[in-house]
């Protein structure tokens, strides 16, 4: 799903459609990185997702049952138990994450040849010598980030459980199985809708800045606002079908194997 993400990277930095370098469309996308930066220029910042994939799904989940249990204890409806748990996973799961995210954007927007650009570990290092681990430096845009997983994570949790718990259990496993997909995706699908403001955010200001050595986009809702004003609404959801395509699916099957993975246990342990 990696060149996907690559691709929505692009769509959300790129700021004039007359710049004779954008993207006209996904299949342009995908045609101009592959005849410019070839076949690797897909995987470009892959390291940070695989060293980070592991921890941010096992946060994500685990804190989404802590957070859930800790609910219980006050007189809300399962409904609100839901997306409140989300909410908090995304958050907690958010400050994990944002570090990797910085480098991976960075070494996204890089549209050199895959031969040419830097290694993840050197330029983690050139970020944590000239800008240091704060929030100019290795968590730059955690304010965006803390948006994109806690939104994503409440509308994800919260509308998977809630409408797998209004939609009877069938009793055919092959059906059962497209009963929790069908849901899974469309959560993942209407998370990816609702929090990609927070994504284009989080891109504009993690990525490379309009002038170099300017910095022009530093906090979350500002930087939604200015990207309002200059580009119209519709900047806002740059990047939105690779997100749907790589979520959507994605989603349900993260739910999913989490859920028969979580049964298994409890049936054998």
């Amino acid at each position: 799903m990696h060149p996907l993400d690559v691709v929505k990277t692009r769509f959300q930095i790129q700021r004039c459609a007359t710049d004779p370098n954008s993207y006209k469309s996904l299949g342009d996308s995908f045609r101009m990185i592959f005849r410019t930066e070839g076949l690797f220029g897909f995987y470009k910042g892959i390291l940070p997702p695989i060293l980070a994939e592991t921890p941010k799904r096992a946060v994500k989940f685990f804190t989404f049952e802590q957070y859930k249990k800790l609910l219980g204890y006050v007189s809300l409806s399962p409904a609100v138990t839901f997306a409140l748990a989300g909410l908090g996973s995304g958050l907690t799961e958010a400050i994990v994450v944002n570090p990797f995210e910085v480098v991976k954007v960075g070494l996204q927007a890089n549209r050199n040849t895959f031969t040419e650009q830097p290694s993840t570990l050197s330029y983690a290092r050139h970020i944590i010598k000239n800008q240091g681990f704060g929030l100019q430096g290795l968590n730059k845009g955690l304010s965006a980030t803390l948006g994109r997983h806690g939104v994503f994570n409440m509308v994800y949790f919260g509308f998977y459980y809630n409408v797998k718990n209004m939609i009877p259990v069938n009793k055919d496993p092959t059906l059962e199985f497209l009963r929790r997909f069908g849901i899974g995706l469309l959560s993942g699908t209407f998370a990816s809708v609702i929090n990609i403001p927070f994504d284009v955010a989080k891109s504009r200001i993690q990525g490379p800045q309009p002038v170099p050595g300017e910095i022009k986009y530093r906090t979350c809702f500002k930087t939604m606002a200015t990207i309002y004003q200059e580009e119209g609404i519709l900047a806002l959801y740059k990047g939105l079908l690779p997100k749907i395509m790589r979520l959507g699916p994605g989603g349900a099957v993260m739910l999913l194997v989490y859920e028969y993975s979580y049964s298994w246990l409890q049936e054998n342990w």
